[in-house]
């Protein structure tokens, strides 16, 4: 099965850059099978992890970003992958 892992934030004003720099550098304690790094307006970084585990498998995440950098508290969500049409 493959389960995908959502982590989106949104940094302070005028922070976005600093943000999706910081994610950048982020190492979790495994490698993912894959992983991709996004930014939208009103400076959002997401960042998508998929891994070939169980939905409730105990998976590596992103932490919080440091001090003030996000304006609050990060979002995360899980996905399995099903077919498609």
């Amino acid at each position: 099965m493959t389960v995908a892992l959502m982590w989106e934030a949104r940094a302070a004003d005028g922070r976005g850059g600093e943000l999706l720099a910081w994610a950048r550098e982020q190492r979790l304690p495994r490698p993912p099978v894959r992983r991709e790094t996004f930014r939208a307006p009103q400076d959002r970084v997401l960042v998508i992890t998929w891994w070939d585990a169980d939905f409730d498998a105990d998976l590596p995440e992103l932490p919080e970003p440091d001090g003030d950098l996000a304006t609050r508290a990060v979002h995360r969500w899980r996905f399995e992958a099903v077919d498609g049409d």
